[in-house]
Order: C-alpha cells, then sequence, then structure tokens
C-alpha cells in the first residue's frame, strides 16, 4: 500500500488526486507544517530536502510532487492518465508535465515566498513578488494552447497533467490575473475539478474552500 506524507494545499495534491484517479489503497501521513515537521529528523530521514509530499511504496521512497506523479502514471498504465509510452502523445504529455513542474511552479513559489529570495528588505520583496507575478503570467498564457487543441492538455482525453493544473491553479487565486482569468483554463478546471476523484483528496485533507 502507498503512503503519502501531505499537509494540505501543498504539492502533494497532484499525486493525492491520481492515487484517487486510480482507484488505489493509500495511507495519508500529515507532516504538520505549522510545527515545522518536515524539518524533524524523522522527516529528513525520507525526505532530506525537508519538504513536502514523499511517497513510500514499499522498499522505495520518492519526493518531488511531479516525479511521483510520473511513477504512479508507470505503475498502472491500464488506469488510463497518460499516452502509450513511445508516442507523440506521451512526449506531449512528459512536455506538459515538466513546464508546469519547472516553469510555472517555480515562479508561484517565488511569488508565494518571495523572502526566501529577499530576508528582510521589504523593498526587494515586491520587487521579487511583482516580477514573478509576470513571469507566472506569462506561463499561464503560454497554456492558451488549450483554446485550439481542448478542453484538457491531451485534447479530450484526460491526464496527470490537467491534475498537476488544479494544484497549482489553487494557489495564485490572489493574483491580479489569476488562472481563472483565462477562459480556456478555466474550462479545464470546472472540468477536472467536477471528478470525485478531485473533490475527495482536498476533502481528505481538510480543504473547505473552492479548489481553485
Amino acid at each position: 500500500m502507498y503512503q503519502l506524507h501531505h499537509f494540505p494545499s501543498n504539492a502533494n495534491a497532484a499525486p493525492h488526486m491520481v492515487l484517487e484517479e486510480f482507484g488505489q489503497k493509500y495511507d495519508l501521513v500529515l507532516v504538520d507544517r505549522v510545527k515545522n515537521a518536515q524539518k524533524s529528523k524523522d522527516y529528513l530521514k525520507i525526505n532530506p530536502n525537508g519538504r513536502i509530499p514523499t511517497l513510500v511504496d514499499g522498499d522505495l521512497v520518492m519526493f518531488e510532487a511531479a516525479a511521483i506523479v510520473l511513477h504512479l502514471v508507470d505503475q498502472h498504465p491500464e488506469a488510463g492518465p497518460a499516452p502509450k509510452v513511445g508516442t507523440p502523445e506521451r512526449a506531449k504529455f512528459y512536455q506538459w508535465m515538466i513546464f508546469l513542474t519547472n516553469s510555472l511552479q517555480e515562479e508561484l513559489m517565488i511569488w508565494q515566498s518571495p523572502d526566501r529570495l529577499t530576508g528582510t528588505d521589504v523593498a526587494a520583496t515586491e520587487v521579487v513578488k511583482r516580477g514573478a507575478e509576470k513571469r507566472a503570467g506569462a506561463y499561464l498564457d503560454v497554456i492558451r494552447h488549450l483554446k485550439e487543441n481542448g478542453p484538457l492538455f491531451l485534447g479530450e482525453k484526460l491526464s496527470a497533467a490537467d491534475f498537476y493544473l488544479v494544484l497549482l491553479a489553487r494557489w495564485p487565486r490572489p493574483m491580479t490575473s489569476p488562472p481563472r482569468s483565462r477562459p480556456a483554463i478555466a474550462r479545464l478546471l470546472d472540468k477536472v475539478t467536477a471528478l470525485p476523484s478531485v473533490r475527495r483528496p482536498y476533502a481528505r485533507e481538510g480543504v473547505t474552500d473552492e479548489i481553485c
């Protein structure tokens, strides 16, 4: 049985949704960020980065949400969350997954916590935050391809990339131009957040407000 170490509304939401979509049995283990539990000696033994999430799959221990999602996809190809390996569609799936985690997520994390880069310099923090929001907005605009090819990343076929965008779209809701301000993204979010495999994980994690 899988074991997912999590904290509500963290990056663990993506693998959590995937586990639900696959109908897999799993245990949730709370890593209480309020108490800085992700930096505890015991947690650092399984995730030396001191970040969330971590997946335990038998003897395999993994960190990095996108890597966990790709592992789950490979373990359960019959569930259909990604195209067949070696196809152009699979290549596009990889493209969007890496884009989301390597480009968009990075800027959203800087936007959320600019002081990690600037320390106590208030003026610099504001500059960094504005810059991250501008770059994140540009990356969100890249997803405009959904207008022609959607409603999902791979057309009509649901994939793990759609779950990953739901995860990321929750964080920047206070932005001047949040993800939902783009009609193509709003349509994807409406379609995917209506799925039980999306609503159950957030409910189980104690999230009671709008998902994204």
